[in-house]
């Protein structure tokens, strides 16, 4: 429940934009201003997934329990979604009721996240990923593709709040990278032990496109540990932070999670 003029409005946000407001709110920022950069996140977030789901890329059939949108529909009316929510991230975006200097800040964090040395850079990456066969080019795939936007959420919360010291940014940027790496982990074990009708999409895609994953390359028990171990790397990264509880009980609900 965010308070926009006095009044309650009722947003639903995924993991990115709830940690946008939460850093805001950590650094005494109001929810309210970091509300149109989350929601511009979630946008940006959500035309990954479809273009992501397009055949020429992972061409999957289910997204969140639903046929993904060129199934629904067609694949031009995805293509199409998925560029009318980039262009609608960044108007959203704009349209904050924050100093213009903290707006262009703002608009900056979302463009050099989502962009070539960004998410879409990490993509690239992904549709090369059954060549990636170590564990530092598989973590700079997920740092990219995964990590950037989660990181970025963590920025944009300081950044909405007023705060550009070097040491609130280093630990909210530490946060996001490590929980990221620790949620992707996550994923791709569930890819293979997961339930299709928990997850909402579709399971084995990773071994059927021959990609290279954590678990194919450390194991299923390596992989668990590691994402352990990041999890509490994230954790730590919240030293700073008073009024942090929170956000460590999220960070650990993460691991081991089923959906």
């Amino acid at each position: 429940v965010v308070a926009l003029n006095g009044d309650a409005v009722f947003v639903e946000l995924g993991l990115g934009g709830f940690h946008g407001l939460y850093f805001c709110r950590l650094h005494g920022g109001a929810s309210k201003n970091a509300l149109p950069f989350a929601c511009a996140l979630e946008m940006i977030h959500t035309y990954s997934l479809i273009h992501d789901d397009l055949p020429c890329m992972d061409n999957d059939d289910l997204r969140r329990g639903r046929p993904t949108c060129h199934k629904a529909f067609d694949e031009a009316t995805a293509v199409l979604a998925g560029d009318g929510l980039l262009t609608a991230a960044f108007e959203t975006a704009s349209q904050a009721d924050v100093p213009a200097e903290t707006a262009l800040r703002c608009i900056r964090i979302l463009g050099e996240n989502a962009g070539m040395n960004g998410m879409i850079g990490g993509q690239v990456l992904d549709m090369l990923a059954g060549i990636a066969d170590s564990e530092t080019e598989l973590r700079l795939l997920q740092k990219l593709k995964t990590g950037c936007l989660l990181r970025a959420a963590c920025e944009l919360g300081c950044a909405a709040a007023g705060k550009t010291d070097t040491e609130s940014i280093a630990a909210a940027r530490a946060y996001g990278d490590k929980l990221g790496l620790a949620f992707q982990i996550e994923d791709d074990i569930l890819d293979i032990e997961g339930d299709e009708k928990t997850l909402g999409k579709s399971i084995g895609k990773d071994a059927a496109s021959e990609k290279s994953t954590f678990p194919s390359l450390l194991g299923m028990d390596a992989c668990r540990k590691l994402a352990g171990e990041l999890t509490e790397q994230a954790v730590a990264a919240l030293t700073p932070y008073e009024g942090r509880a929170f956000l460590e009980t999220l960070a650990r609900s993460l691991t081991g999670r089923r959906s």
